[in-house]
This record gives structure tokens, C-alpha cells and sequence, in this order.
């Protein structure tokens, strides 16, 4: 089983989301971390991110949330973003950050 490694930043987001909420997200990143491959409605590929990742997206009464991730790797998940999502498209300032966030996961790997 892979292991789950989050930002400490995507970890104080999701804490702020609902019980609800927080609930789905660990059952799916289980499901991830024993090797099951998720797909549409529940997870998108996004390039715009970088290769490989994909966005969990979880939707309750209070609104729409979003995780990314990269599960590509021999090992481990790297959890690196989550945001509540108020557009329709993901703005770009959220692609940016988790362009950052997962650089700075993948500078510690090394």
C-alpha cells in the first residue's frame, strides 16, 4: 500500500472543510493508496497543473471542493491542494499554487 504524504498546507484546508466533506476525501485517498484508479465525476486529470495530476472533486449542500494530487508515484500519493471552488473553471491563481505546493514536495523527495 502507497503511503499518503500532504502539504502541510492542503492538510489545514481540508481540515476547515466540513466532517462531510473531510470524510470523502480519506476514503477516496485510501482507495488511492491501495492502488484503485479513480475516474469522472470523481476525479479529472489536470495538466494545467502538471503531468500526471489529478483533482479530486467532492461536492456536498455547502459548496464544491477540490483536492489535487499525484498518485503516479512508485510509492507514495503527494497530496499538495484543496480549495473550495466558487467558479466554474479552476482559477489560475489555484493552478499556480499547486504548481508551487508540489514542487516544494518533490525538491524535499530528492
Amino acid at each position: 500500500m502507497k503511503t499518503a504524504r500532504f502539504h502541510p498546507k492542503a492538510r489545514d484546508a481540508i481540515q476547515e472543510f466540513s466532517e462531510e466533506v473531510r470524510r470523502e476525501i480519506g476514503k477516496v485517498i485510501f482507495d488511492l493508496q491501495k492502488g484503485s484508479k479513480l475516474v469522472m465525476p470523481l476525479s479529472r486529470v489536470m495538466p494545467s497543473v502538471a503531468q500526471g495530476v489529478e483533482e479530486l472533486r467532492i461536492k456536498d449542500r455547502t459548496g464544491a471542493y477540490r483536492v489535487f494530487y499525484l498518485a503516479r508515484l512508485a510509492n507514495e500519493i503527494l497530496v499538495f491542494h484543496a480549495f473550495t471552488k466558487k467558479t466554474e473553471k479552476t482559477p489560475k491563481p489555484e493552478i499556480d499554487i499547486g504548481k508551487k505546493r508540489l514542487k516544494e514536495l518533490l525538491d524535499e523527495k530528492e
